[in-house]
């Protein structure tokens, strides 16, 4: 699975709009997601088994520390709009953020990045994306707590402390560590990396 950064060409007295380019995109091939960040648009296949598997197994840290609850929600695929573009937009794997969430709608279902508490990736033929055009851009949105499930090389990113278009502090985990994520996002999470990262391994054919 890979992600394509895609640069349409335009005439300058047909002036085109990238959202209705990506909104054409996910209508001809159901399932892809398609972002806009930088305003290249960024299009992802349907992720695999082992990428939903990962997902599923920090839902229930996040869910059992309660933070799906009055102050904040957790959810996956929530659109975060984002200050790199007239257009710009994502859509991270999971994220937590305030559960007034739906007074925050921007446009093309996403939402200001102010009430978002966490956004996590978790990699998979786009992980180039995730470990350095998306830093920039969750950073430049100054998003608090970035977290990346590296299945690439086998790690957990974990990037805090936003400025300009970087994080401040960025430290990678190996498998066999556990994980306490900032309790700026709300409640105390822990993670196993371990477990992470054997949730997201693909089976040799």
């Amino acid at each position: 699975m890979s992600a394509a950064s895609v640069e349409q060409p335009f005439d300058d007295d047909e002036p085109f709009s990238l959202t209705a380019i990506a909104d054409e995109i996910m209508e001809r091939h159901p399932g892809y997601r398609v972002e806009i960040i930088g305003g290249h648009l960024l299009v992802t296949p349907s992720p695999d088994a082992p990428h939903a598997f990962v997902l599923t197994g920090l839902m229930i840290p996040f869910l059992a520390a309660g933070l799906h609850g009055e102050e904040t929600k957790v959810g996956q695929n929530v659109g975060l709009w984002l200050p790199t573009g007239a257009e710009d937009y994502a859509i991270p794997d999971l994220v937590v953020v305030d559960a007034d969430i739906d007074d925050h709608f921007v446009e093309n279902n996403a939402y200001d990045p102010v009430c978002f508490r966490l956004v996590l990736e978790v990699t998979s033929g786009n992980w180039r994306d995730d470990l350095k055009t998306k830093v920039a851009a969750y950073a430049e949105a100054k998003v608090p707590v970035y977290v990346v499930v590296d299945r690439k090389h086998q790690r957990l990113h974990v990037l805090t402390e936003p400025a300009g278009s970087a994080y401040n502090s960025h430290r990678v985990h190996a498998p066999g560590e556990t994980v306490t994520l900032p309790a700026t996002i709300g409640a105390e999470v822990t993670l196993d990396v371990e477990q992470l990262i054997k949730a997201g391994r693909r089976k040799a054919n």
